[in-house]
């Protein structure tokens, strides 16, 4: 399992962090977001999932992962 912890701008409420969890989970990988660090624990099978594939799926959602 890999483990990466993301800077992500844009987010600033509960609807944020379900987009950013949400989106994640349906690549089979887990994040936590953390709105006062604007940060993103990602954990994540690299077999499976890839962490362009997540940061995509994060911009996706209107985020900027910086």
């Amino acid at each position: 399992m890999q483990n990466v912890n993301l800077k992500v701008e844009g987010m600033s409420c509960g609807h944020c962090v379900n987009s950013i969890e949400g989106a994640v989970k349906k690549l089979g990988a887990s994040a936590k977001v953390d709105l006062g660090s604007k940060s993103v624990a990602l954990q994540f099978d690299e077999s499976k999932v890839s962490l362009s594939a997540i940061k995509e799926a994060i911009e996706d959602q209107g985020y900027d992962v910086v």
